[in-house]
């Protein structure tokens, strides 16, 4: 029995706290340098996912309508966290913004990422950006990855519901185990 609690507690990891705290937005020279990629377009698909550790975040689909950097692509996946205290960026579907991105693990492995510290915003508020970018180009290659965006989703409650039952075995194990010990003490 003691093995078993001891067992259950092993599998159940503290779930890590986030802050955000952001200095004061970096210029535009700046921020371009230090991204990977750098696209206007608009939010066609918002996904709320968890990764393996257990941490919660969005997956944005874009419909990419001008690049500067890093994308060549008609679609783009940006990650971010759901707000508040884990600097995600509120992204809206329907709207378009000029998006900074990095290439991250924080979510999922080498994902474009964006959080509100970077200059990604709504391209309507982004003037000094635009003017200070070159005009940028259509993106080249036609990709669709809105099966993509599903079939990741679709993975993901799959892992969960594996998860799920697994917890609910443990507990009737559990109970079990605590039944025949209270059996066991009451013949004696």
């Amino acid at each position: 029995m003691l093995l078993l609690s001891l067992f259950s507690f092993l599998h159940l990891s503290p779930i890590p706290a986030q802050a955000c705290s952001c200095a004061e937005l970096p210029g535009v020279e700046e921020e371009f340098e230090r991204s990977t990629a750098v696209f206007s377009g608009k939010v066609i698909d918002i996904r709320e996912k968890t990764n393996s550790a257990g941490f919660n975040y969005k997956s944005i689909l874009f419909q990419v309508i001008q690049t500067w950097k890093g994308v060549n692509e008609t679609q783009v996946i940006i990650t971010t966290g759901l707000g508040g205290g884990d600097c995600g960026f509120a992204f809206k579907e329907g709207q378009e913004y000029l998006v900074y991105a990095y290439e991250s693990d924080m979510y999922v492995e080498k994902a474009l990422s964006t959080v509100i510290c970077d200059r990604t915003n709504e391209l309507r508020l982004l003037e000094e950006d635009l003017a200070s970018l070159d005009e940028g180009q259509a993106p080249r290659e036609q990709l669709d990855l809105t099966e993509e965006q599903e079939d990741e989703q679709e993975g993901i409650h799959e892992k969960r519901t594996l998860s799920s039952w697994y917890v609910i075995l443990l507990g009737v194990l559990l109970v079990v185990g605590l039944l025949a010990l209270i059996y066991r003490r009451k013949r004696i």
